[in-house]
């Protein structure tokens, strides 16, 4: 069970499960039932394909274990697997060696004595402990000589590859047991039919048949039972069906001189798992994302305590210790570097090939690599807060998301098995009561089908053929459209820096008809620098620049950061600002050694009665060079003016013109004066531009564009816009390092550069073509097959077997998505 609890509104908490068992996505479906009825659960997504439960419950009226419970009670397993809980002071873990309950609660008074724990539990039928504790006191190695010296051990826990591998060597065992069984049965019924009588022919078949179908394939029996017993029957019900009464039939034939299908049973099921096993390898690749993902961390940590190195492991590492990081390692964790200068490889996290410059005062990634220099890093983030523990989160909460063309096929799902069934038992009851018919189209089709025997009894092929029509549906194909190529398309996505939050993001992002920017860090660069002071009569330049550096000081803004960084490289000591405020859209005020500082537009200038008249001029011309002109008043008194200029990013105006040739308008949405925004506009070829927008009056603007174009996404930093994200169609976060609001945005592009807009969107239609392609299959396979076979014109073995092939065309068509170029034209 992975178990990851975020705070949402109110008394609403989200976990995830993970899920053994699943065979197809009527279990899925089944499970979704079954937890949605219980009370305060508030929305329930089960992925197939992921084998894993999105759940948002309140904790005030049910517990996790009580989810949990109702997983099982459905008869699926829920997977255990131990994580740090997001504060980090929870831990569970596996316990080996103990051999009754007396152990466990040994065990458990050694832990709850040990300071620094707050509580523990230890299960001997689980063979598990979790552990509350307070990381200040206790860590990790000491919990683990606890259980040592009690006479324990801590059992490493099975990661998500492992499990994985562990599913395909299974999957895999069963095949080759169960394909050399079959051939050997397929070579004595040649030889029994065509060359010489075998002695005990039926005898020897129901031996070589009976593992197959009832050792190798019981999970699947078990899996049709529990499904029917849920009244949600699936995939398994119709294989079970399709085997194990055509083998128990075969039994009649040591007493009564009848057909036997011992043959067929064997062969069903045996495609069945032939199916199953290359369908698990094939999703396994689709989640190799993940699994790279994971890969990436560093597994330890070199740190500095007490002025000497000690190398301990990653979980161990706590926030504000110092790190050690030489060339050619990984960055451990997230941090800032406190000494030394290098080259970091930051391309898992950007995509981005060229290492970027890493020095003091700088962020560094988790997982990236350090390329040349020694660096000593402060920790910053650990465990669940990483960037790339936030990137995992969002790529598996992506794969494990639905999209909206999902819920019409989910439907469909949850009525095909039962209605499979149905038309099985109307092709039986036909065939018999009108056999004339049914023959003559046997008749017909045994000229050209070498399978088609017409000389068997009506009761043969009327069981022939309702058998292949229960194993030729394939809900599964259904099932495997969506989850695979979101699975695949998200991990394309967070290999190039693009993370996408959930499947209905994909779907809208396809169909943006209008993308509107946040001009500064978005087409600009984001960090302005000082370009031009003008002083009135009689006004010092520095003293000017001082009293503004005062006030600025106490300003996010990056406008702010220009003036104050001046001042600093002039070598000015500006004093500290009082009474400081940030007028919205306008400018800052303050005292500084006792005189009132204003700084702003001439709005604000306009509102503090102070005249500007006489420099209209010059604003006027700072602002058609794309510069921000901001008038510094000082006493009520105008004393000049500062002009700061923001460049436009290097790919600005490609990705720009390349939106445009895709048919999307591009809009720039900003709080500047409007002379400076279409300088800026002109600049990177935006075709339309709203200036002199306040921070609050964007979402209103979102608004008229959504009436005016349908679709729009706000492409912003993700933080000051996320109302206006949160407006648009599809919000998109932009930026630079472990600062991105990744919570804040449907897409994330962890690269600042403007052309992974055009990739996530490219991404966006060529994932949304694959899913609607694979539905296209799936529809037609089941549309053309069900009634070939209600026909009898189809052998249940040749059935299965295109029932297995159908599920396999759709995962390798979500594969094929890899081949896809999503790139900007200019970059190819």
């Amino acid at each position: 069970m992975k178990e990851t609890t975020d705070k949402r509104d109110g008394n609403v908490e989200k976990v995830t499960l993970e899920i053994e068992g699943m065979s197809c996505a009527s279990c899925a479906l089944g499970i979704e039932k079954s937890v949605a009825k219980l009370e305060g659960v508030k929305a329930v997504n089960v992925n197939f394909a992921s084998q894993k439960a999105n759940i948002q419950f309140n904790p005030e009226k049910i517990a996790v274990s009580d989810l949990v419970r109702a997983v099982e009670k459905s008869g699926y397993k829920v997977f255990k697997k131990s994580e740090k809980d997001e504060q980090g002071q929870t831990l569970s873990f596996k316990i080996g060696g103990m051999h009754c309950s007396s152990c466990a609660n040994t065990l458990e008074k050694k832990l709850v004595q040990a300071s620094g724990v707050e509580n523990a539990s230890v299960n001997f039928a689980s063979e598990s402990a979790a552990v509350t504790y307070n990381p200040d006191i206790a860590d990790l190695s000491g919990l683990k000589n606890i259980v040592k010296d009690a006479g324990y051990e801590i059992v490493e826990n099975i990661d998500i590859e492992e499990k994985e591998d562990k599913s395909v060597t299974v999957a895999k065992k069963r095949m080759v047991v169960t394909g050399s069984l079959s051939a050997v049965m397929m070579i004595l019924m040649v030889a029994n039919m065509f060359f010489f009588s075998i002695l005990g022919y039926l005898y020897i078949t129901i031996l070589i048949g009976f593992p197959v179908v009832f050792i190798y394939g019981l999970h699947v029996h078990k899996a049709a039972i529990r499904a029917l017993l849920n009244k949600s029957p699936n995939m398994d019900v119709l294989v079970s069906l399709g085997s194990a009464p055509p083998f128990l039939l075969g039994f009649l034939g040591i007493f009564f001189p009848v057909q036997t299908f011992v043959e067929m049973a064997t062969t069903i099921m045996t495609f069945h798992l032939i199916g199953k096993y290359l369908e698990t390898r094939a999703k396994g690749r689709a989640s190799q994302a993940i699994k790279k993902l994971i890969h990436l961390g560093a597994k330890t940590a070199r740190i500095i305590e007490d002025g000497k190195e000690q190398e301990i492991a990653i979980s161990e590492l706590r926030i504000g210790q110092v790190i050690v990081v030489r060339p050619g390692e990984k960055v451990p964790t997230d941090g800032i570097v406190l000494e030394g200068s290098s080259t970091v490889d930051e391309s898992m996290a950007t995509g981005e090939s060229m290492p970027v410059k890493r020095q003091k005062g700088d962020e560094v990634i988790g997982a990236t690599i350090n390329k040349q220099g020694l660096l000593k890093v402060r920790v910053t983030k650990i465990g669940n807060e990483t960037f790339l523990a936030q990137v995992i989160k969002m790529v598996e909460e992506c794969q494990g998301s639905k999209v909206p063309i999902q819920e019409f096929a989910d439907r469909i799902t949850g009525y095909f098995v039962p209605a499979i069934i149905a038309l099985t038992v109307l092709t039986f009851v036909s065939f018999n009561i009108f056999p004339a018919f049914h023959l003559s189209i046997i008749e017909w089709g045994a000229q050209f089908l070498p399978w088609v025997n017409p000389d068997l009894s009506t009761w043969t092929l009327s069981f022939i053929t309702a058998t292949a029509v229960l194993v030729i549906a394939c809900p599964c194909a259904l099932g495997l459209g969506t989850p695979t190529a979101l699975m695949v398309g998200s991990g394309m996505g967070a290999e190039r820096g693009i993370l996408i939050r959930n499947g209905e993001a994909i779907q809208t992002l396809k169909s943006i008809h209008c993308v509107a920017f946040d001009k500064t860090g978005t087409i600009t660069k984001g960090k302005p620098g000082l370009t031009d002071i003008y002083v009135s009569d009689g006004i010092d330049e520095n003293q000017m620049l001082c009293l503004a550096a005062g006030v600025e000081n106490g300003s996010e803004h990056p406008l702010s950061f220009s003036i104050t960084e001046a001042a600093e490289k002039r070598g000015i000591n500006y004093g500290e600002v009082k009474e400081f405020q940030a007028l919205s859209g306008k400018g800052v005020s303050g005292l500084i050694d006792g005189k009132r500082v204003v700084i702003g537009n001439t709005t604000l200038m306009a509102d503090s009665n102070i005249d500007y008249s006489k420099y209209l001029k010059r604003i006027t011309d700072l602002e058609d060079q794309a510069k921000t002109a901001m008038i510094v008043a000082v006493e009520e008194k105008m004393w000049g003016i500062i002009a700061v200029a923001d460049s436009i990013k290097e790919d600005s105006a490609q990705a720009i013109r390349e939106l445009e040739s895709m048919g999307i308008t591009t809009v720039m949405i900003t709080g500047d004066n409007k002379r400076t925004a279409m300088a800026i506009a002109k600049g990177a070829g935006i075709s339309r531009v709203v200036a002199e927008v306040l921070p609050e009056g964007k979402v209103e603007e979102v608004i008229r564009l959504q009436e005016e174009y349908g679709m729009v996404a706000m492409v912003g930093d993700g933080i000051n816009d996320a109302p206006a994200m949160k407006q648009a169609n599809v919000g998109i976060a932009i930026g630079t390092g472990t600062d991105i609001a990744i919570e804040a945005a449907d897409v994330t592009l962890v690269r600042g550069e403007l052309s992974a807009i055009i990739s996530s969107i490219k991404l966006s239609r060529e994932t949304f073509r694959k899913i609607k392609e694979n539905y296209f299959y799936a529809w037609a396979y089941n549309t053309v097959a069900i009634p070939i076979a209600m026909l009898g014109l189809l052998h249940p073995m040749i059935g299965v077997a295109a029932m297995s092939m159908s599920s396999l065309n759709v995962v390798y068509n979500s594969l094929r998505l890899k081949k896809r170029d999503i790139n900007p034209s200019y970059l190819v």
